[in-house]
């Protein structure tokens, strides 16, 4: 991700383009798990279409009346814009992105270590997914300056897709992410 820059739509969205979307095929205990956790139906042996990036738009944005004790919260969603229904799971894979496109240091941890449990999130046309983050916007780590901002600040956040692609997504407002870009997520859970 190192160097690559993040090129417009038409649309004025930031978005990487990637491999065409792949059909996994998941062990039946874990399709059969994964239908308990949301659920649904799936039935033993069911494939599952991952998201990619065309199917995908989303935002990173503040939760409000999050910040407080030197942290904030921004929740990432994700919503399938395209006819076909697609699954995302687990943590979102990200990278924060610069002002100019310049992949920023990032680094994504469990919110809960030993306690995360993926659940696979079904996206029929129109649903959304959400992951939230907390993170410091403005208390350095070791090795960061403390004077100004301790890391640049990100105006957009790279989403790798499960299927393939990345997609961009604008951070707002944009923000600084102190400890090299230290982000306590939440896994995806489906938006009621």
């Amino acid at each position: 991700m190192r160097g690559h820059r993040i090129r417009a739509r038409a649309t004025g969205r930031p978005v990487y383009h990637g491999a065409p979307m792949r059909r996994l095929v998941l062990p039946a205990l874990l399709v059969v798990a994964g239908a308990v956790l949301l659920g649904g139906s799936a039935q033993a042996g069911e494939s599952v279409t991952y998201c990619n990036s065309t199917q995908l738009t989303g935002t990173f944005a503040v939760v409000p009346g999050s910040a407080g004790a030197g942290n904030i919260v921004y929740a990432l969603t994700m919503r399938n814009h395209s006819p076909q229904a697609c699954t995302v799971t687990g943590l979102p894979q990200v990278t924060l992105v610069s002002l100019h496109g310049k992949a920023l240091p990032t680094h994504v941890v469990a919110a809960a270590p030993n306690q995360l449990t993926a659940a696979l999130i079904t996206l029929p046309h129109g649903a959304s997914a959400r992951a939230t983050a907390r993170f410091s916007p403005d208390v350095p780590g070791k090795g960061e300056q403390h004077r100004g901002a301790c890391e640049p600040a990100a105006h957009a956040l790279a989403v790798n897709d499960p299927g393939g692609g990345i997609t961009g997504v604008r951070v707002q407002p944009p923000t600084p992410v102190c400890e090299h870009g230290r982000l306590q997520f939440k896994a995806y859970s489906r938006v009621r």
